[in-house]
């Protein structure tokens, strides 16, 4: 039978500190009291203090700065990035996808190399294999512009394009399920999602970066219309 597991004092002691954080007692950068003053005010001894200290610093919340002391560096426990991802909804999901994807392309077509336009180019034809399944096409679809992102040549975004694809995936899955009227790689209003992929790739092999940040973020907003 499970049973009520017990909290324990350093779990209590954070949960005090961090309320007392959000109340405004505390504003970001601020230097907290030390261990000595915190203990008798939350009631616990100063390692107890020091263990709700470490549980607030590795939430993000506090920071111990070698010889100067600890420091409110959050005001809210910031959230895990998968919960977040797993909980957005499909119209969110394509939001953060034209927030990064638009400038993804503009930058590619400044930075791309030959070898860039080359998997470009392969990733593209492999979006239109025939026989493909919903997940399969999708697949195909997210590795095409995972190229383009690539391409942009800044790690900041690939790492966001990477940790963001599960999610992403999914949601152009569940999408597509929404539109059973239409193919998988074919999920645009005007039918012509090929061509589409494949003016942005021309724009990104001319340099032409308007035009290929414009093209990235008309495709991705017409996904989010059709949602409508």
């Amino acid at each position: 039978m499970e049973q009520v597991q017990r909290t324990s004092l350093a779990d209590q002691a954070a949960r005090l500190l961090f309320e007392r954080i959000r109340s405004g007692e505390w504003q970001i950068g601020a230097k907290l009291p030390g261990e000595t003053t915190l203990g008798p005010q939350l009631g616990v001894g100063r390692s107890t203090v020091r263990e709700a200290i470490r549980q607030l610093a590795g939430r993000g919340v506090l920071q111990t700065r070698q010889g100067a002391g600890v420091f409110v560096t959050a005001l809210d426990v910031r959230e895990n990035w998968d919960v977040v991802l797993r909980q957005a909804d499909i119209a969110a999901v394509i939001e953060g996808r034209i927030a990064i994807e638009t400038e993804a392309a503009a930058l590619a077509a400044q930075r791309r190399t030959a070898t860039d336009l080359r998997s470009m180019r392969r990733a593209l034809t492999r979006r239109v294999r025939g026989g493909q399944t919903t997940e399969e096409c999708v697949d195909a679809d997210m590795a095409m512009h995972r190229t383009v992102v690539a391409a942009a040549h800044n790690n900041v975004l690939l790492e966001l394009f990477d940790g963001f694809a599960p999610r992403v995936r999914q949601a152009m899955i569940d999408m597509l399920n929404l539109l059973p009227a239409r193919t998988p790689c074919d999920s645009d209003e005007s039918g012509n999602d090929q061509e589409a992929h494949a003016a942005l790739v021309q724009a990104i092999a001319d340099r032409d970066s308007p035009t290929a940040a414009q093209l990235s973020r008309t495709h991705l907003t017409s996904l989010k219309a059709a949602l409508a």
